[in-house]
């Protein structure tokens, strides 16, 4: 193993511990593992559990789909993560938590941060009675033309 790969493990490590204990989620093999591969490297991204589970398998973790689905929950709960829905089928789990807008390719299933100046929401409608508005997530679907 070069030190620099190392290095770069043992700095993914140290992200992942204190990115689960700062949101008080006890540091787990299978946490660790999983949050590794989600922050370890410090930039954000979004994954879809089958996506993470194939990264984790590629690592040589030991982690079956639902385990990464209820650690992804899990994460969501403790406020470390945002579910991101495009469809009836799919989810992306966003590691960038505070609100903004999102790109959806619907030719290559892929999710990206949208620029948040260019989006300029006027007026919502109010929240039913005994409702507040929580979040307002905005996917903005694009395709090719033909």
């Amino acid at each position: 193993m070069s030190r620099d790969f190392a290095t770069q493990t043992h700095l993914a490590h140290t992200r992942a511990t204190d990115w689960l204990t700062a949101a008080g989620l006890r540091p787990t093999r299978q946490r660790l593992a999983l949050a590794a591969l989600l922050v370890g490297d410090g930039q954000d991204r979004h994954v879809t559990a089958e996506k993470l589970f194939v990264a984790a398998q590629h690592g040589g973790e030991k982690v079956s789909l639902a385990t990464v689905y209820n650690t992804l929950r899990a994460f969501c709960d403790a406020g470390l993560l945002t579910e991101i829905t495009v469809d009836a089928s799919r989810s992306y789990f966003d590691t960038r938590t505070d609100d903004h807008p999102h790109f959806f390719w619907e030719d290559t299933q892929v999710l990206t941060d949208a620029p948040s100046d260019q989006l300029e929401i006027l007026r919502l409608p109010e929240a039913p009675d005994g409702c507040e508005i929580a979040r307002v997530d905005v996917v903005i679907r694009l395709r090719r033309p033909a």
